[in-house]
């Protein structure tokens, strides 16, 4: 075992997948990027960095995409490809070696990263706590003969500082008034590789005769839905934050509004691992002149003024902390996150209180799917989805909510609702969607008055979304 050495890298974000050893025989560190695909702002990365620069290796990325995993389509798999393009071009300068990998056809891929890590003196893989992504990691880790790392660059707030799992946001706001100061001190390196100087790997790894590497790929070969207009990588990410800051921050008020795009759209590139909330969060503070140093909450577990920053900064603060961090505490700690039964006690009880309750309309999947229902406001909504692999917020609540209304079952629901949102939406498969689909049934949430259906459940109609909002623009454009 090679001695300790100091990293940059916080030790609770940080741990072994497997009891393998370190090989100082090896002939490069290996890092498996699989949820942080991103030069920037990535914990993962500058561990691998550390490494390398501590065992004096070279470094080798490895970013692979399998063929077929739940809802693999020609459009996560465009996104994907984007990130890789822009990771191509940055790290091809660089003093590492990038392989990206796509499996042509499904199973191709297997046994790729146990021949690297049969050459590696150690790996560092990204901990993401969601989807089929941690039991890949962990199955994977116990067949390797070589050190395994996992890295968390999920959030502002350690995965593993949270001391339980938290079921109300001004609990979890609370916390992390009191808590989050230290962990924001302890950003991760801007460029992990600036000025980096490493031993180089021959210009061809053996491993390239059967595994191609390239960021190209025949996506008509994959099934539906298509690509969107939208692209990913960090290099879009990168101008949709200076954009959001420049211009959208300032009418952050009235992002309620479907009609006008005053929200981020940072879920898509945060899901995919092409934005950090690190990076967001350092280039707001910039902005503000707000210095973490000096960051005094006045009324602990408010929203309002939580960090002292301008209003609409403070606001956008909370959702992209606490209610987007709200959903990885639950991932990272509970098992059954997307089952039915995680639902609160109050919420299971009153929803099957009325699971027999008369509908006037009921729809299948198929039927949601090609929105075909009488509700235009709803149709709008997903051919919005559909078309484009993203949905405005509080169109997204309305369409959850309406899903539970028509569904034969609470339990239906549930599944209709995964299964919509995962298969079309770009921010999909991901904590923070899984907060979403979840809150529609109670998640989060409080008792409400009862009715039909619902129960105590939280209601929602499109009548009420009509009398708030100017939906016009709205409807002009995704409607019929």
């Amino acid at each position: 075992m090679p001695p300790a050495f100091h990293s940059q890298v916080p030790e609770i974000r940080r741990w072994p997948a497997n009891e393998a050893p370190v090989r100082e025989d090896g002939e490069f560190v290996l890092y498996w990027m699989t949820a942080n695909r991103r030069p920037n702002f990535n914990f993962s990365l500058q561990r691998a960095v550390e490494w390398a620069q501590h065992l004096k290796k070279p470094l080798l990325i490895l970013e692979a995409l399998r063929r077929a995993y739940p809802w693999a389509c020609q459009r996560f798999h465009r996104w994907v490809m984007d990130g890789m393009e822009d990771n191509q071009k940055f790290f091809e300068p660089k003093a590492v070696t990038y392989y990206p990998y796509l499996e042509p056809e499904h199973g191709d891929g297997k046994g790729l990263i146990e021949s690297l890590a049969g050459r590696a003196c150690v790996v560092v893989g990204d901990h993401f706590p969601c989807f089929f992504l941690p039991h890949m990691i962990e199955k994977t880790a116990e067949r390797l003969q070589v050190k395994m790392e996992l890295v968390d660059s999920n959030g502002l707030l350690p995965l593993n500082a949270a001391p339980k799992t938290y079921l109300r946001a001004v609990d979890f706001r609370r916390f992390l008034q009191k808590s989050l100061k230290p962990h924001l001190l302890e950003m991760p390196a801007v460029d992990p590789l600036k000025g980096l100087h490493l031993p180089h790997l021959p210009e061809k790894l053996p491993e390239y005769k059967r595994w191609k590497p390239g960021v190209e790929f025949d996506l008509e070969s994959l099934p539906e839905p298509g690509v969107v207009e939208s692209r990913g990588g960090f290099q879009r990410a990168d101008k949709l934050v200076t954009r959001f800051l420049d211009e959208r921050l300032k009418h952050y008020d009235q992002r309620s509004e479907p009609s006008l795009q005053v929200a981020s759209g940072f879920s898509r590139y945060l899901h995919w691992g092409h934005l950090s909330a690190h990076q967001i969060f350092q280039e707001l503070c910039d902005q503000e002149d707000f210095e973490v140093e000096n960051w005094r909450v006045k009324t602990p577990g408010s929203k309002e003024g939580g960090w002292g920053m301008s209003a609409n900064a403070d606001s956008f603060l909370d959702e992209l902390i606490t209610w987007r961090e709200l959903g990885y505490n639950m991932c990272h700690r509970e098992k059954d996150y997307e089952s039915y039964e995680s639902l609160p006690d109050w919420a299971r009880q009153t929803l099957e209180d009325h699971a027999q309750d008369p509908r006037d309309h009921h729809y299948t999947l198929k039927q949601l799917d090609e929105g075909k229902t009488y509700d235009p406001i709803w149709n709008a909504a997903q051919r919005q989805l559909r078309e484009e692999g993203y949905m405005h917020n509080y169109m997204r609540m309305l369409w959850g909510k309406k899903i539970l209304e028509w569904s034969s079952s609470p339990r239906q629901a549930v599944k209709n609702l995964i299964e919509l949102n995962n298969k079309y939406s770009l921010d999909g498969r991901n904590p923070n969607s899984y907060s979403g689909i979840f809150w529609c049934l109670g998640r989060y949430d409080r008792a409400w008055f009862e009715r039909p259906i619902f129960g105590k459940i939280r209601y929602m109609s499109s009548d009420s979304a009509a009398r708030k909002f100017k939906l016009g623009p709205y409807l002009k454009r995704y409607g019929d």
